[in-house]
């Protein structure tokens, strides 16, 4: 080995040295950071007040009228489980609910019990969700679509309409449906109902970080939105998991029972399921959706939301306004994200004005 070479080697070993320790140093100011971030989140769900126990909530109890469990066939050979209540034959319109990230079709309890049967209800699990497969093709938003219209297609009657209801990732799902088959929606579907949800860069605009948190925190953030909601950790149901979601999906001022029925569905969501959809929402645009809705369409938020603020429920008001299609704009005070069981009654009544419009708007 030459000087020259001998020269290049050590210059070369140095800069390694250089590099390594400096991918360690920025590795641990990264670390510090998620540190100081994960601790601000826990702070902040420990503050929150402590819900109030005044009983279980009766809409939330299972159904007690007759649901009917079935399965459709995706395209790719996907199972989702079904569940359907009353005569999907008796009425013009068939309400079908899409829940969001992390639920199941339990979710929709309080719309459930409200209904009892006497109006034809379809909900059904997302991939991996419930009682459905999770299936071998990676989670996309525009699958979210897709899967929607297999529904539709398996249990909507021909010459029947549904009234699309979607809560978060239901919402998205009716949006990315939308985009892909919306033309001529009028002829398949005549209301819709979009809650506590987003169009776009849902992961990037969450506010569950504290605003308090030092300035260094910032340029990590977004790395820690992306953990939170693609890592594949189980989640038991206890007493600190209890408060997180508290935290992160429920008002500050919540029942007990509500708290409590949030934090035992996320719990039960497979981790492998939730990691793949956090993961496929990072990427979520469905807002040109929106563009091809011709029919009225509620949008419905609470303002205490941290996962999906009110931010974007004007944006979509704003979007489905412009063009003439926005039924009505509803934010229930305090509320979190879990409008459809924390303002169950309120929601109930604001879902029968919808259905009843468009019964009048069709003659029905």
């Amino acid at each position: 080995m030459t000087g020259s070479t001998q020269r290049d080697h050590r210059t070369w070993k140095r800069l390694a040295r250089w590099t390594t320790v400096g991918a360690l140093g920025v590795a641990g100011v990264v670390g510090a950071e998620l540190a100081l971030i994960g601790g601000g989140l826990l702070r902040a769900a420990l503050k929150f007040p402590e819900p109030i126990d005044d009983g279980p909530d009766p809409l939330l109890a299972p159904p007690s009228h007759t649901m009917r469990s079935s399965v459709v066939g995706t395209p790719d050979g996907t199972l989702l489980h079904v569940t359907a209540s009353g005569d999907l034959d008796d009425s013009d319109e068939v309400v079908v609910l899409i829940h969001g990230w992390t639920c199941n079709t339990s979710f929709w309890n309080a719309q459930l019990n409200h209904w009892a049967g006497r109006r034809p209800v379809v909900a059904y699990d997302h991939r991996g969700h419930g009682l459905s497969e999770l299936g071998r093709t990676r989670p996309t938003v525009e699958m979210l679509g897709q899967d929607l219209q297999a529904v539709l297609e398996a249990m909507v009657p021909e010459g029947k309409r549904a009234v699309l209801v979607g809560h978060s990732m239901g919402g998205m799902t009716i949006m990315s449906w939308a985009q892909q088959y919306g033309a001529g929606m009028e002829d398949r579907v005549s209301g819709i109902v979009l809650v506590s949800t987003a169009a776009r860069d849902v992961i990037q605009r969450q506010q569950l970080t504290p605003s308090s948190l030092p300035a260094i925190t910032e340029p990590v953030k977004p790395l820690v939105a992306r953990l939170f909601t693609s890592a594949p950790t189980p989640l038991p149901s206890n007493e600190l998991t209890s408060r997180l979601s508290h935290y992160v999906a429920v008002g500050p001022v919540a029942r007990k029972a509500h708290v409590d029925f949030c934090d035992e569905m996320i719990s039960a969501c497979s981790p492998k399921a939730r990691a793949a959809w956090g993961a496929a929402m990072y990427h979520l645009d469905v807002l040109s959706g929106l563009d091809k809705v011709t029919v009225p369409t509620a949008v419905v938020v609470g303002t205490a939301d941290l996962l999906t603020a009110p931010d974007h429920a004007d944006e979509m008001a704003r979007a489905l306004s412009s063009r003439g299609f926005l039924h009505s704009y509803t934010r229930y005070e305090g509320a979190g994200h879990m409008v459809p069981f924390e303002r169950g009654a309120e929601l109930n009544a604001l879902l029968d004005e919808v259905l009843a419009d468009v019964s009048e708007a069709t003659g029905s």
